[in-house]
């Protein structure tokens, strides 16, 4: 069968297309656990649906529309954190949730415009066409590219900001960028995992990775292979028991880290005993 052939089955680009955002969520997911910054993530994904909004609004493509939004909020936290004012916490809190309750408000009054919230909130995965996996492949291949290309001040960044700019890696510039990177990412894979979901395979696949890995470039290997499993197993999942394709690879995702917990833990006892057998 041949690839042209194989892509015309839905299940099977849905399976390319949850592949492709799973190995770029993958490193990308390290530095959001490695920087304690998930709500972060969560509150750029929640503003996606702002972005709809308005590029439904002015008639613009909606992947460039979320990607603007997702840089207006990340701009405005940085601008808000620098204010000292209130805490990050707090302030993502507040941009995540009106973000989220805005957009919903605009579309909602935009009764000339048919709109699938649901799609939006949950995911599609199952309706991407070839020109999504396109999309999906090409940006997360410029998004992996500029990512291993800020991998080292990145990393050094998050083990010691003051030592980073020490060094005179730009910390600051850094972080603007790795910020954007999520944005991107959120607006070309919106389709697959929904504005709801996309943060869970960011974070459960890398925190998954992080009991089995000695290094940083090992985490983001394995968490790239985890989070495709729980793409594979979700979809399978779904077409099994007919269930919605985004929540059952993020239940996916979630069956697995708790498989490596238990398997952590049975190892952690067995070496304990082993360790209290010799002594």
């Amino acid at each position: 069968m041949t690839g042209r052939a194989m892509l015309d089955d839905f299940f099977t680009r849905a399976l390319v297309a949850g592949i492709g955002f799973a190995v770029v969520a993958g490193p990308l997911g390290c530095f959001i656990i490695w920087r304690r910054m998930a709500y972060f993530g969560d509150t750029i994904a929640h503003s996606a649906l702002l972005g709809v909004a308005f590029a439904l609004l002015l008639e613009i493509d909606v992947i460039a529309g979320v990607f603007v939004m997702s840089v207006v909020i990340a701009m405005a936290l940085l601008v808000l954190q620098r204010l000292g004012t209130l805490s990050s916490d707090t302030i993502l809190g507040i941009l995540s949730h009106s973000a989220l309750a805005l957009g919903i408000v605009i579309i909602s009054l935009m009764t000339w415009v048919r709109v699938d919230l649901k799609a939006y909130l949950l995911g599609d995965i199952l309706t991407v066409s070839r020109a999504d996996i396109a999309v999906i492949y090409a940006g997360g291949a410029v998004v992996l590219a500029l990512l291993a290309a800020i991998w080292r001040p990145l990393l050094a960044a998050t083990a010691s900001f003051d030592l980073a700019r020490t060094e005179g890696m730009h910390p600051e510039r850094v972080r603007l960028v790795f910020m954007l990177l999520i944005a991107a990412v959120i607006a070309i894979t919106m389709k697959v995992m929904g504005i709801l979901l996309i943060t869970a395979l960011l974070i459960i696949p890398a925190a998954t990775a992080r009991r089995f890995c000695s290094s940083p470039e090992q985490m983001a290997l394995w968490s790239a292979a985890v989070g495709a499993a729980a793409v594979g197993l979700g979809l399978f999942g779904s077409l099994r028991f007919d269930t919605p394709s985004g929540p059952s690879i993020v239940a996916g995702a979630m069956l697995i880290f708790i498989v490596s917990l238990v398997l952590s833990l049975a190892v952690s006892r067995v070496a304990a005993r082993t360790f209290n057998s010799r002594g």
